[in-house]
């Protein structure tokens, strides 16, 4: 409830303001001139925000992968992880805004930069969480597993995994949203299609109640996305001491 209210009072200043003050519309569109903007078109902007959610997921997944694999790997081994972490905080200072571009380049317009950069953007939170959790394991049930000759594959199943998937939750969160910035940006430099595409080509228009339109379906979309981690998190955790009632 308080932030429906914060959220309504906003959009009732932002009414009020663009009335009383009379904005042009090429500067800052009515709520609800967007509102109109949005229902008037609805097949457009879904159209456009499937690509990029599908874009997104994409490159979200393909950046968890990648992330948990040198996580498993660096938790097992000090020397790979002196190797590997500097290459992956090189990846994360790296501007993405200055490798769409070269993507772009190599792959030509398609889907192919604009999920590389979403995988690109997730990539390092899950990798650092992961490994975080991976070795965030109780000593003393450690040395017992390592006491009856337990092998580094079931230590993983049984302890690791478990003891990183609070971790890896929060990584998500974090990294799912981003997932869906990284296509965004990638998609104003390739291709005609997605939301990135749709608010470039409005911005450039001074077509503010489009460009706005967009912004508010990827917003919903980015709620909904963390409302629906937030969910399985709860539903694969419930025994984890968050989530247990006191």
């Amino acid at each position: 409830m308080p932030p429906a209210v914060a959220l309504a009072v906003v959009i009732t200043v932002w009414e009020l303001w663009t009335r009383i003050a009379d904005v042009p519309v090429y500067i800052l569109p009515a709520p609800h001139v967007v509102l109109e903007r949005l229902v008037s078109d609805l097949g457009f902007f879904a159209r456009h925000g499937a690509v990029t959610l599908v874009e997104a997921m994409a490159g979200f997944t393909l950046g968890s992968v990648v992330a948990l694999s040198g996580a498993v790997l660096m938790a097992h081994s000090r020397l790979l992880e002196r190797t590997l972490y500097p290459l992956a905080l090189l990846v994360k200072v790296t501007p993405i805004v200055a490798v769409a571009p070269m993507l772009v380049i190599w792959f030509g317009f398609s889907p192919v930069p604009n999920v590389l950069i979403a995988a690109l953007i997730a990539f390092f939170p899950v990798l650092v969480n992961s490994l975080t959790g991976l070795r965030s394991v109780n000593p003393g049930t450690l040395d017992f597993l390592r006491s009856v000759d337990a092998s580094q594959t079931q230590v993983l199943l049984k302890l690791r995994a478990p003891s990183a998937l609070p971790f890896l939750f929060a990584a998500f969160r974090i990294a799912i949203p981003l997932s869906v910035i990284g296509a965004v940006v990638a998609e104003f430099f390739s291709g005609d299609r997605g939301l990135g595409n749709v608010i470039f080509v409005a911005h450039h228009n001074l077509d503010m109640p489009t460009s706005f339109s967009a912004i508010l379906v990827l917003a919903v979309m980015g709620i909904t996305l963390t409302v629906v981690t937030s969910i399985v998190e709860r539903r694969v955790l419930f025994w984890h001491d968050s989530f247990v009632s006191p």
